[in-house]
């Protein structure tokens, strides 16, 4: 099979001229994708965490003690994903499995005082990072951009607070 080579011709009004990647939504979307979670990546790393960390931290903080099911579950994690960013959390003295207290065959995920020493300070450097990245725009844009991104978000399946590089595999 050929490669199909499509040319503009400017003469040919019917033919739209090729829409640079700055004027696709797909390709600024992923432009600032990348910028902003190298960015993160880069400003927690001196709290010993990296932005995958901070998502589960913060689904514990709303709902501490849930068992790692249950975890996995509301965040649409694999459950191998889970019991490996666990075993990283509990490491670096985040969280801590205990028994459930009402399943004896199951853990639930408690965050220890260190994380919530942490918290505040990996929340303000994902609020200091949203500031610098909106900076260009006011108040009503930036309430109207966050809309938009949650119906696009919505439309396209990922569940609210959930990252898609952490779902589960298709099956």
């Amino acid at each position: 099979m050929g490669t199909v080579q499509v040319s503009y011709d400017a003469s040919v009004p019917d033919v739209p001229p090729p829409r640079p990647l700055d004027a696709r939504a797909n390709f600024l979307l992923s432009q600032l994708g990348f910028h902003s979670a190298h960015r993160f990546a880069e400003r927690l790393a001196p709290l010993g965490i990296q932005p995958n960390h901070f998502g589960l931290l913060m689904h514990l903080e709303r709902d501490d003690g849930q068992s790692q099911q249950q975890l996995a579950d509301a965040m649409g994690i694999h459950r191998k994903v889970m019991v490996g960013l666990l075993d990283d959390l509990e490491n670096r003295g985040l969280a801590e499995r205990r028994r459930h207290p009402a399943d004896r065959r199951a853990h639930a995920i408690h965050l220890t005082g260190r994380a919530h020493d942490l918290l505040p300070e990996a929340r303000a450097i994902a609020d200091a990072l949203e500031e610098e990245l909106l900076a260009g725009i006011d108040e009503p844009e930036r309430a109207a951009l966050i809309a938009l991104l949650q119906r696009l978000a919505h439309q396209t399946g990922n569940p609210p607070g959930v990252h898609p590089g952490l779902r589960r595999p298709a099956t």
